[in-house]
């Protein structure tokens, strides 16, 4: 695949309401100066492979759509600006350094330094003005269209709903090193209600139980950078990340779509539907008590 634009930004197609709908993780397009040294197949188990094609009906509701088309090995817009691994630098850092603990013991940082299987992506260490022009080329140019895209959403008291959108290896519990037990069809995580109310988490997690699927919250992902850093439920913004399952639409060796992934894809428009009518309904009920609190206070 081939693209030139870091991120695309699909409008709503009637009745715009506010919502959000982000995949960071789904982009394809691997850049030229990327420069990795192992076999493109294993790098590409780093994506949300498919992502934003199974959630392309958004538009139809009233949502807006964002999605990356650079991978997230090469940068991670879901990861903060300063969660960078010195080690795996060439020169010197002149930015802020605060890596996570998934950066220093898996790699997953900023920028990958190895696939979810823990295979080195590079034979050489990056060099510093390698990252920052990533930063530059894509890291910022993703933030800005998702806070643009949410500034343009927001209802007049300035509320949103945000959904961050990202699928997860059906083996999620030993890629993390934690115990193994089922896992859902769907994890839904808002860092334990600091990103969103129960009401909104509680919809969408209904949502799917309604058309077919298991649904758990916070286990075994509770959210990452983006849900952290936009989430303000006081302020009625609400950011709630939603991981589906691969083993539901994908081949996660090859990566090719299974054959369940058009009715996967169906039922999300039905789950779609259903966010929708709830922030109708909340938009309104919230425009209502405002005009009531002006009527009191003239």
């Amino acid at each position: 695949m081939s693209n030139s634009e870091p991120v695309k930004v699909i409008p709503p197609a009637d009745d715009p309401i506010a919502l959000v709908c982000d995949s960071p993780h789904s982009g394809t397009y691997y850049p030229q100066d990327f420069d990795f040294a192992i076999e493109l197949q294993q790098l590409r188990q780093c994506e949300d492979t498919l992502i934003e094609q199974l959630w392309d009906t958004a538009p139809l509701v009233g949502a807006t759509l964002v999605h990356a088309t650079f991978p997230r090995s090469y940068i991670d817009a879901n990861r903060a600006e300063d969660d960078i691994d010195l080690a795996m630098l060439d020169g010197e850092w002149n930015g802020p350094v605060a890596p996570s603990d998934r950066c220093l013991r898996l790699g997953n940082g900023l920028v990958f330094s190895k696939t979810p299987t823990l295979e080195p992506i590079y034979n050489r260490k990056l060099h510093a003005r390698e990252i920052a022009q990533r930063i530059e080329s894509c890291w910022r140019p993703y933030r800005r269209a998702l806070t643009d895209a949410l500034a343009g959403a927001s209802t007049r008291q300035g509320g949103w709903w945000h959904l961050n959108l990202h699928s997860m290896p059906s083996n999620a519990y030993a890629r993390l090193g934690l115990p193994e037990k089922p896992l859902a069809d769907i994890v839904l995580g808002n860092l334990h209600g600091a990103s969103c109310d129960a009401a909104f988490a509680d919809v969408v997690g209904e949502a799917f139980r309604r058309h077919g699927y298991t649904v758990a919250l916070n286990d075994p992902y509770a959210g990452q950078d983006l849900v952290r850093s936009l989430g303000r439920p006081a302020l009625g913004q609400h950011s709630l990340q939603v991981e589906i399952n691969r083993g539901l639409y994908l081949n996660e060796k090859t990566r090719e779509p299974k054959r369940q992934f058009p009715e996967l894809r169906k039922r999300i428009h039905l789950v779609l539907q259903d966010i929708a009518s709830y922030i109708r309904e909340e938009t309104i009920q919230a425009e209502r008590k405002a005009q009531l609190k002006v009527k009191d206070t003239a």
